[in-house]
């Protein structure tokens, strides 16, 4: 049963924007903190931005603060990652992440590749 699924990646230039969409199954999203990850050739998953159930707080990884911005929708049980000022070292491909407390299980999305030309 796919729980999450991702939309909006693409090719762009450096410099410019996109915006990720993750849609979640209602139970997921309201029980969830929701979060985006991605994953580089040869490099480790990280955590690009994580937003909380509760209290909406977002925390960034430094390589994006500043550039990107996460945001979710209660009523679309959607959670977004806006992009901006992208740059060819933010090319990856993106995952959506819900992590449900208290266990902390994680559900994932099956990934959009972005990538973003010099």
């Amino acid at each position: 049963q796919v729980q999450l699924v991702e939309s909006g990646g693409g090719l762009v230039q450096a410099g410019g924007s996109l915006r990720l969409s993750c849609a979640a199954s209602r139970t997921i999203f309201s029980l969830s903190n929701m979060g985006w990850y991605r994953q580089a050739p040869g490099k480790q998953r990280e955590l690009v931005a994580r937003i909380l159930r509760t209290s909406g707080i977002a925390n960034y990884a430094d390589s994006v603060k500043g550039r990107f911005t996460i945001s979710r929708d209660s009523t679309k049980n959607t959670v977004y990652l806006q992009m901006n000022s992208l740059k060819p070292e933010d090319t990856a491909v993106y995952y959506c992440n819900a992590q449900t407390p208290p266990t902390m299980t994680d559900y994932w999305g099956q990934g959009t590749q972005v990538t973003v030309s010099s």
